[in-house]
């Protein structure tokens, strides 16, 4: 038996702003994107990984969640407190260069961390924390 992560979910509350980070400044290809009404998802994934995707999706649109649920989960994204993903770089360096040259918010430049890994940390453009660890 073998298993692997095929899709991950993180919110995006700005589907233009979500694009210009995951497709043009982490490399990710654009493997759907379907609307309704005025929202979207957008699945994005590493290119030569067709396996292995991350679905942006309007928070808060689960119809059981009630107002005051959908205001928590705002104000929790406001605070960039809500969702987050670690990512794996062959070259950590240059993926975080590239990534800071788009305009993304840089939480923490590349470091080693004292539990032996090397990473950096951006905010996407919804708040969602990405760290990106150095591959070995």
């Amino acid at each position: 038996m073998s298993l692997v992560i095929q899709s991950a979910f993180l919110p995006a509350d700005d589907p233009e702003r979500s694009l210009a980070f995951y497709r043009d400044g982490l490399g990710f290809e654009v493997r759907l994107d379907v609307g309704y009404g005025d929202m979207r998802w957008i699945t994005v994934g590493p290119p030569g990984q067709p396996q292995t995707s991350i679905v942006l999706h309007p928070p808060g649109v689960d119809p059981g969640l009630n107002d005051q649920e959908r205001q928590t989960i705002a104000e929790m994204m406001a605070k960039g407190c809500y969702a987050g993903i670690i990512l794996g770089a062959t070259d950590l360096q240059e993926t975080y260069e590239k990534l800071a040259a788009s305009g993304a918010e840089v939480v923490q430049e590349p470091f080693d961390q004292p539990f032996g890994v090397r990473d950096c940390a951006f905010r996407d453009p919804a708040g969602n924390l990405i760290r990106i660890n150095q591959l070995t």
